[in-house]
């Protein structure tokens, strides 16, 4: 007898079995400010230091109120679009997207459209804004229907759209703008409303994500409670009246542990102990052996054959336990001994729990992204190609099924593993491939810095150089993160030491 899953049961069965538990630049002229335009663009859709500084001079006479600069400007920012559009058409990767945090200091004039000046030098055609991150969300506070409070809410900034700024001034130079939200991490001011607590992620242990997560700042929801579903439908549907581009959604998974705790081996590691999750597993139930069990399997980490023999007894005018996508063994003329059943319905009963914990991830996504395919507007993806993984007889603590996204999702795969060359990032990415359906827009997201390295993370040039043998399989590829590559601008941003 054994009070956890048999070891002789082969890891990767597991894997494919799991889900049969429910579901079967261009180059200007230098004295471009007194003559016209002439550009030519350049294989890696670069931006001259030159062109880019004669933008910036523009840029800044134009916030001085000098008229002829500002046309001057508007101009060269329609230059530079139609030049990057062309370039990107003709070079790989036809998407080459940033992720970007943007802070209310934004909001001082001028800021915006440096930002995306700078994006656009650097032959970025599509931008990734954080639109919901650390509970808190990118609207403006007069017209913040939602749960959680504004991004922007110094007094006298009230009816400032940041994102409806910043999806504009992309646009204008020809960029994508993204709003990229997280999904099931809703932040630290959702656990602060005393009517939120039952919505909030419980493992066995009594412990939500706060008490887990190492910078205790966390906050995940049970993705089957109802009022969370109200709570983040009703912020995208806020999101898209701003009508961006695409919407992404990042933390579409439980909590990330360490240490021992880094791997789900056992019933309690899991995030079932929440009423609506606990109500949906139970619905799973076929019959009342089946309910029965899975109640005892819940409660206790394991069923024995004492368990099983009760409920024999409690029941026998049903034959096998049975649940959701459970295949019962061939039919016999009664039912085989308690101790000969014990080792299967073991595997199968933490087989379902951890399919179910996976299950509520999918849906959510399916929700959310809801929306945006009624309008027509493409949704994506965030996730780390380990994030599936079994380890062990464990999983890994994120239970993050991406192989099960669906392919009409955009996937962007956090390639960020570290070794000491290239190697161990296009494992990851080649994984994904192996993965997705036919079909599937695949980019993945690099993380580094132009023309940096150190010795576990290659600069973005060689990344993007170790990618290029994937180029027909991939939709584009996106780096993390603009802070990176403008680590200053960035500090100065947040803490408004404006210059």
């Amino acid at each position: 007898m054994s009070h956890r899953p048999a070891k002789h049961f082969k890891a990767k069965l597991f894997w494919q079995r799991l889900f049969a538990v429910i579901f079967s630049s261009s180059l200007l002229m230098p004295n471009l400010i007194s003559q016209p335009v002439q550009a030519q663009v350049k294989q890696d859709c670069l931006l001259s230091t030159t062109a880019a500084q004669t933008k910036e001079k523009l840029r800044l006479l134009a916030l001085k109120g000098d008229r002829d600069a500002q046309s001057r400007y508007q101009q060269l920012i329609r230059q530079h679009a139609q030049d990057l559009k062309e370039c990107r058409s003709r070079n790989w990767p036809k998407i080459q997207a940033v992720w970007l945090r943007l802070y209310p200091c934004d909001i001082q004039p001028g800021l915006i459209d440096q930002i995306m000046d700078r994006m656009v030098n650097r032959g970025y055609n599509q931008i990734y804004i954080e639109t919901f991150y650390d509970g808190q969300v990118l609207l403006p506070a007069a017209d913040n229907p939602t749960i959680w409070p504004s991004v922007v809410r110094t007094p006298g900034t009230e009816k400032i759209d940041l994102l409806s700024i910043a999806i504009q001034k992309g646009r204008e130079r020809g960029l994508k703008v993204y709003s990229w939200m997280f999904t099931t991490n809703f932040g630290y001011t959702y656990a602060q409303r005393a009517d939120r607590e039952p919505a909030i992620a419980r493992n066995g242990k009594g412990q939500t994500s706060l008490y887990v997560v190492e910078n205790s700042s966390q906050v995940f929801i049970d993705p089957y409670n109802m009022q969370a579903k109200r709570d983040y439908f009703q912020m995208v549907q806020q999101v898209l009246r701003r009508r961006p581009d695409g919407l992404l959604f990042d933390y579409v998974r439980y909590p990330r542990q360490t240490g021992t705790d880094s791997i789900a081996t056992k019933v309690t590691d899991l995030w079932l102990f929440t009423p609506a999750t606990q109500e949906a597993l139970f619905r799973r139930a076929l019959n009342n052996k089946g309910l029965d069990l899975m109640r005892r399997f819940l409660m206790k980490g394991y069923v024995t054959v004492a368990d099983i023999d009760q409920v024999d007894k409690l029941y026998p005018q049903e034959g096998e336990p049975m649940w959701q996508g459970r295949t019962p063994p061939p039919q016999q003329k009664s039912l085989l001994p308690a101790a000969d059943r014990q080792p299967t319905l073991q595997v199968e009963l933490w087989q379902l729990m951890v399919a179910h914990a996976m299950q509520g991830i999918l849906d959510f996504v399916a929700l959310a992204s809801y929306p945006a395919q009624q309008v027509g507007i493409p949704s994506g993806v965030v996730f780390f190609p380990d994030g599936n993984q079994m380890v062990g007889q464990g999983y890994d603590s994120r239970l993050q099924p991406w192989d099960r996204f669906p392919s009409n999702l955009q996937w962007h795969a956090m390639a960020y593993a570290v070794c000491s060359d290239v190697s161990c990032i296009t494992n990851q990415v080649q994984r994904v491939i192996s993965a997705a359906k036919p079909g599937t827009q695949i980019i993945p997201a690099l993380a580094g810095a132009w023309g940096q390295s150190t010795t576990t993370r290659p600069s973005l040039e060689a990344q993007m150089q170790a990618l290029r043998k994937f180029a027909p399989q991939l939709a584009g590829v996106s780096h993390f993160a603009y802070s990176w590559q403008y680590p200053e601008n960035d500090s100065d941003r947040k803490f408004c030491r404006l210059r």
